[in-house]
């Protein structure tokens, strides 16, 4: 075991990423779970990344603005897609879901077909680099769930359709460059499954409670043992998931 990694310095900024990514996911996950459209996360996370593979691909700068925006406008066309298949096909919305979620995994590795580096980039959107997130990422992404959180919670009941899928496609945008597609998707679902049961007024906070441990111990195990850092925490969010299930 190494605890030499186990410090505050190397996990701090990595724990940090995961809290700011949980402060919208939480809420907005137990949402997605009502209203039973589990896969509409992985298909805008995959959207998001499309984005940046294709600002990526044109040349522009990993961390510039030009490529939060590429990301933005593509989760937010993604999100209003799925606003308007949601209206004029409820009856075969997940399928749809699903489609669209191949359709951008599969552009991304087209993008990335020539590109030398486009493995190890693929990995990168996926898995996530928790543990490398910059300042400025940080920053980025605490500013723009400070503005989601205020929306959700002053204006929640007046958002409709539209705006939480606006709000959703925002969330995941920052959340995708943060920590990858399959903690995205893990800190959306696997803390609302794993606290459906409980109390109304108890269900947020304990999602709360249940992503910030995981985190925390997905992350030190990672520096122990010397794993990738997303893989660690998304199984730790899965056997904590348990754990709450089984409290319930």
């Amino acid at each position: 075991m190494n605890w030499d990694a186990v410090s505050w310095t190397i996990l701090g900024p990595a724990l940090l990423a995961g809290l700011i990514v949980l402060s919208t996911h939480i809420p907005l996950g137990q949402q997605v779970l009502q209203r039973g459209i589990v896969f509409i996360d992985l298909a805008v996370a995959q959207i998001a990344a499309l984005g940046v593979v294709l600002a990526d691909t044109l040349g522009f700068e990993p961390q510039g603005l030009q490529v939060q925006v590429a990301a933005v406008v593509s989760a937010l066309l993604g999100a209003l897609l799925l606003t308007w298949i949601e209206k004029k096909w409820p009856e075969v919305q997940e399928a749809l879901i699903g489609a669209l979620f191949v359709l951008a995994a599969s552009g991304s590795i087209l993008l990335l077909a020539n590109n030398p580096h486009g493995g190890e980039h693929l990995k990168d959107l996926l898995a996530g680099q928790i543990l490398w997130v910059s300042p400025s990422q940080l920053l980025w992404g605490a500013l723009v769930s400070a503005v989601i959180l205020v929306a959700w919670f002053g204006f929640r009941e007046r958002l409709g359709r539209a705006g939480f899928y606006v709000l959703f496609a925002l969330a995941v945008t920052v959340s995708v460059q943060l920590v990858g597609v399959y903690l995205v998707f893990s800190s959306l679902i696997m803390p609302a499954l794993a606290v459906r049961a409980w109390q109304t007024h108890r269900r947020l906070l304990a999602g709360y409670a249940l992503g910030g441990v995981a985190y925390g111990l997905g992350l030190t195990l990672s520096g122990l043992f010397d794993l990738p850092a997303g893989a660690v925490t998304v199984w730790s969010l899965a056997a904590l998931g348990v754990v709450f299930s089984a409290l319930a």
